[in-house]
C-alpha cells in the first residue's frame, strides 16, 4: 500500500503544478477513511479543543435533531410536513363549506375498514399488517361514511350535523368492535392497528412517507385546479349551480381529497387527531386574510410549520408523541393567530372598537356643540348666516355634560382628540369650533337630521324616541345611503341643505353663552 501511495505521489509530482491538488485530495481521503473506520467500530475522533464551537454543537442531541442529520427524523419530518400543507389547503375548503367536522367523521369512519381489511387478509393467509391493505380497507371505509352522510342529508330532514354525528358514533363503534374481535383471533391481535388510532409517526418509513407525499402532491393539484370552482361552491352553492357547475361532482370531488389526506393522515396523527390539521391551520388562517387565495396559502403554511416544529419537539424529547405534539403546536399557532391576526383577531378587533368610540364620542361632541350654538342664531329663519356668524360662540363643558349622558372623563378625552384634529380650541374651559370643525360639525347634523326626518315620515316613529334610533345608524351611514335619503325626503319638500330639528329648537338661554347676544342682524330676522 505505500509503495502504491509513493509510486503516485511520484508520478504526480511530474505534473508540476498539481502535486499540492493531489497531496490535498489524498489527505481529504485518508481523513474521510478514518472517521467512517472509527464510526464503524463506535468510536469517535477525540475532540482536543481545537474543532470550533458549532462543530461541537452539531455533535449534540439538539444539533443533531435540529440539522436533521438522522436519517429517520428527515424521512418523519418530511412526511409531517407535506401532511400538514395538504391539510391546511383542503381544510380551507372543508371549514368555507361549514363542513369542518367532515374530517373527524371520515377518520372514525374508516377504523371498520381497517379492521375488516386485517381480518380478511388473515382469512385468506395474506400479510395481517400490510399497509397497503389496511389504506385499502380503511378508503373503501371512508367512501361509504361520505355516502352515508350523503343519503341521510339528501333523503331525510335531518340536517349534515346530525348526519355527521351518526355516521361518525356508528362507525367508530362498529370499528371498536371488530377491534375486540381481532383480539380473540389466534394468529393476530389488535396491538399493530393501535397506530392508526393514536399515530405512529416516529415509525414512519421512506415508503410510508413516499405515499404520503404523492396523496399529498394529488390532493394539492386537485384543489389548485379546482380553486375557481370549490371557491364558488364554498361561498354560494346556489349560484354555482345557476351557473351550470357540477355541484354534486364539485362535492364529491372535495370531500374525495378529505379522504385521501384523512387515509394517509392515520399514519402520521392517527384518526383521533388527524381532524386538528384539517380544521386548526385554516381556522388559524382566517385570523390573517379575507382573501380565499391567501386563506388557503396561510393554512399551508401555518399546517407546514406547525408539523415540522411538532415532530422536531417530539424527536427532542422522545417521550412526547409526534401526534399530540403536532396538534399542540399548531393550537399554538392558533391562538396567537386568534389574539393577533391583522384582520380577525382579539386585539385589532378590540382596538377597531376603540377607534370606533372615539370616533363616535367625537362626533357627538361637534353635533352637541352645533346644537348649543343653533340655540343662540336668532331663531330659524336665516339660520344658516347666523349660524356661520355665531360659529366662534364658546360652548362650555358643563352645557356639553346636560346635553347627554357622558362622564366628565369621556367628554374631556373627546375634547382633547378634536382639539389634535384642529376641529376645536379649547380656551379656560370653553370650546370654539375652527372652520373645518364647524363644517364638520353641520355634516353630523345634516345625516342625523335626515335620518331623523326619514324614520319620521315613512316609518311611523315618534318624534320623541327618533332621536335615539337615529343616533344607532347615523354614524355609519354610506354618502350612497345619505343620496337616497335626500331623494326621499325632496319629494316630500323637505330641506335638504341641514334640516331644521324635529324636535324644535328650545332657546332656554335668552343671553347668548359667556355675554354674547344672540344675533339680530336684519338678515336674521327676515
Amino acid at each position: 500500500m505505500a509503495h502504491r501511495l509513493n509510486a503516485l505521489v511520484g508520478n504526480a509530482a511530474c505534473g508540476g503544478r498539481s502535486l499540492p491538488l493531489v497531496r490535498g485530495l489524498l489527505l481529504l481521503v485518508l481523513l474521510t477513511v478514518s472517521a467512517t473506520v472509527c464510526h464503524a467500530r463506535g468510536r469517535h475522533p477525540q475532540n482536543d479543543g481545537s474543532r470550533p464551537a458549532a462543530f461541537q454543537w452539531a455533535d449534540t442531541q439538539w444539533g443533531r435533531v435540529l440539522l436533521m442529520k438522522d436519517y429517520n427524523t428527515r424521512i418523519v419530518i418530511f412526511g409531517v410536513a407535506v401532511l400538514g400543507g395538504a391539510s391546511g389547503l383542503v381544510g380551507s375548503f372543508t371549514l368555507l363549506r361549514k363542513r369542518a367536522l367532515m374530517g373527524d367523521a371520515l377518520s372514525h369512519a374508516s377504523l371498520p375498514g381497517i379492521a375488516i381489511a386485517f381480518i380478511a387478509a388473515n382469512w385468506f393467509g395474506g400479510n395481517e399488517k400490510s399497509l397497503l391493505w389496511l389504506l385499502v380497507g380503511a378508503t373503501a371505509s371512508g367512501l361509504l361514511g361520505v355516502a352515508v352522510i350523503l343519503v341521510i342529508r339528501n333523503q331525510t330532514r335531518l340536517k349534515e350535523d346530525a348526519a355527521l354525528g351518526i355516521v361518525l358514533s356508528v362507525f367508530f363503534g362498529a370499528g371498536v368492535a371488530l377491534l375486540g374481535v381481532i383480539q380473540q383471533m389466534d394468529t393476530g391481535h389488535a396491538a399493530g392497528l393501535e397506530g392508526f388510532v393514536y399515530g405512529k409517526t416516529a415509525s414512519m418509513r421512506a415508503a410510508d412517507a413516499k405515499l404520503i407525499a404523492v396523496t399529498s402532491l394529488i390532493v394539492i393539484a386537485g384543489c389548485l385546479i379546482l380553486f375557481k370552482e370549490l371557491k364558488l361552491l364554498c361561498f354560494d352553492e346556489g349560484f354555482a349551480g345557476a351557473q351550470g357547475f357540477p355541484v354534486v361532482a364539485l362535492d364529491v370531488g372535495l370531500m374525495s381529497m378529505v379522504v385521501l389526506v384523512t387515509i394517509v393522515g392515520l399514519q402520521a396523527v392517527g384518526l383521533v387527531l388527524m381532524i386538528a390539521l384539517l380544521v386548526i391551520p385554516a381556522a388559524a388562517a382566517r385570523f390573517w386574510t379575507e382573501t380565499m387565495w391567501r386563506m388557503m396559502l396561510w393554512a399551508a403554511l401555518l399546517g407546514t410549520c406547525g408539523s415540522i416544529v411538532g415532530g422536531l419537539v417530539s424527536a427532542l424529547f422522545p417521550g412526547l408523541p409526534s401526534g399530540a405534539m403536532i396538534v399542540l403546536v399548531c393550537s399554538i399557532f392558533f391562538f396567537i393567530s386568534m389574539m393577533l391576526g391583522t384582520r380577525r383577531g382579539v386585539l385589532i378587533r378590540f382596538l377597531r372598537r376603540l377607534r370606533l368610540n372615539r370616533r363616535i364620542d367625537r362626533q357627538h361632541l361637534l353635533r352637541a356643540m352645533y346644537e348649543q350654538i343653533e340655540k343662540h342664531s336668532g331663531g330659524q329663519a336665516g339660520r344658516d348666516l347666523a349660524l356661520r356668524t355665531n360659529r366662534r360662540t364658546p360652548v362650555t363643558i358643563d352645557q356639553l355634560l346636560s346635553m347627554r349622558s357622558w362622564s366628565r372623563r369621556r367628554l374631556c378625552r373627546a375634547i382633547d382628540q378634536a382639539d389634535e384634529d384642529e376641529l376645536l380650541r379649547m380656551h379656560e374651559g370653553t370650546c370654539k369650533l375652527t372652520q373645518a370643525g364647524f363644517t364638520e360639525a353641520a355634516r353630523l347634523t345634516r345625516q342625523h337630521r335626515l335620518w331623523e326626518m326619514y324614520l319620521i315620515a315613512y316609518a311611523d316613529v315618534a318624534t320623541a324616541n327618533v332621536d335615539r334610533d337615529a343616533d344607532k345608524i347615523e354614524h355609519v351611514l354610506a354618502p350612497e345611503v345619505i343620496d337616497q335619503l335626500e331623494d326621499l325626503l325632496d319629494e316630500q319638500g323637505m330641506m335638504i341643505p341641514v334640516p331644521i330639528s324635529p324636535h324644535g329648537i328650545v332657546n332656554d338661554d335668552p343671553t347668548a353663552v359667556a355675554g354674547n347676544p344672540p344675533d339680530r342682524s336684519p338678515e336674521a330676522s327676515t
